[in-house]
């Protein structure tokens, strides 16, 4: 299994980055959730990799180190790491696409419209938050530093996504800038996108795929795949494989109507 670098400080050896060069020419960035790393990601990043892509799943700024520095993360380095690894795709590939999970998915919207993906395909991606203090992270992350873990929500036995045990609120706080951000950009987005959507997901509330419906063009490509048997963690759970096949045959439609 193809990895680059060795893990840090803090990092286990299934949280560290994964790079693999493609065959078929293009390319796909893969973009973790919030307080989890590439562990959750990477089943869904191999599984590109074996289908042709050069695939990049880097880890981002103020994850697999400790949620205190996730605290103290601006949104902003994330949306930067994450722009700067799509242009690098982009510099060498005629076409980039971008699977994302969770806030992952936010910050690929925030991508399709700011940067020119080929497709975006989403697990369950954030941009609303359902808990009613959230709109008080200002002031209660000098109050309360964290909450309990909002990881491993997996219906499959077993699964862990070696993600963070406790969810900082100062990192809440940003989650809700990106939010706010990706919400915004959502009319600017051109490419087709393909949302996986669990059924019983107990992070992302369903409001979240309801502004997206809404704040996208109607006439984008926009296809949403219920997933009826999965949580929050759908590439770790029991409809993993048929989101990896699926997400790849949408990849492959689109590089083929370009060739057309």
């Amino acid at each position: 299994m193809p990895r680059t670098g060795p893990a840090s400080a803090g990092q286990s050896e299934l949280n560290a980055p994964f790079h693999h060069e493609g065959t078929n020419g293009e390319a796909v960035l893969v973009i973790h959730g919030f307080t989890a790393g590439p562990a959750s990601m990477l089943p869904w990043a191999q599984a590109f990799a074996d289908a042709g892509y050069t695939v990049d799943l880097p880890v981002l700024p103020g994850h697999v180190t400790s949620w205190q520095q996730l605290s103290k993360t601006r949104y902003t380095e994330i949306t930067g790491a994450v722009e700067r690894a799509y242009e690098a795709l982009a510099a060498r590939h005629a076409r980039v696409y971008v699977a994302g999970m969770s806030m992952g998915g936010a910050l690929a919207l925030h991508l399709g419209a700011t940067h020119a993906p080929a497709g975006l395909a989403l697990i369950n991606p954030g941009l609303t938050i359902e808990s009613p203090v959230a709109k008080f992270t200002g002031l209660l992350r000098f109050l309360v530093p964290s909450i309990k873990s909002i990881a491993n929500d997996i219906a499959k036995p077993g699964g862990n996504e070696h993600a963070y045990d406790r969810t900082p609120i100062g990192g809440v706080h940003e989650l809700r800038k990106l939010f706010r951000a990706a919400r915004t950009g959502l009319p600017k987005i051109k490419c087709p996108i393909i949302v996986f959507r669990s059924d019983q997901d107990h992070v992302v509330p369903e409001s979240s795929i309801e502004v997206l419906r809404a704040g996208v063009n109607r006439s984008l490509d926009l296809r949403i795949r219920r997933l009826p048997r999965s949580y929050h963690v759908a590439t770790l759970d029991h409809e993993a494989d048929e989101v990896f096949a699926e997400s790849i045959e949408f990849f492959r439609k689109l590089g083929s109507a370009h060739h057309d």
